[in-house]
């Protein structure tokens, strides 16, 4: 299919320019709030053992999360199997225990 293509006289090279300019679209808007350097930060000294703390409750609290997801998961994975065991009718699926003392 040679004839798709433009022959030499139509093709066209776009040039563009080298360097970076910085264009700007619109024109930037003052800001709504007049001084944020009050949030920029505390005026005393950080309190690093009071948020190391607080990062290691964080980290038990994730930590009791995870484990109760497992557990949890665990249990119904447990529970599925018996209930599978016992549709399909077999006997003796799920331990029984017996108390032998009276």
């Amino acid at each position: 299919m040679a004839g798709d293509r433009p022959s030499d006289s139509e093709s066209r090279v776009v040039m563009f320019p080298r360097g970076r300019r910085s264009v700007r679209l619109r024109p930037t808007l003052p800001s709504p709030v007049n001084d944020l350097t009050k949030f920029a930060g505390s005026e005393g000294a950080d309190d690093y053992r009071h948020r190391m703390k607080v990062n290691i409750a964080a980290f038990v609290f994730v930590l009791a999360l995870i484990g109760a997801g497992l557990w949890l998961a665990e249990s119904m994975a447990e529970l599925r199997k018996n209930e599978d065991c016992l549709l399909s009718g077999r006997h003796g699926c799920a331990p029984v225990e017996i108390n032998t003392r009276r």
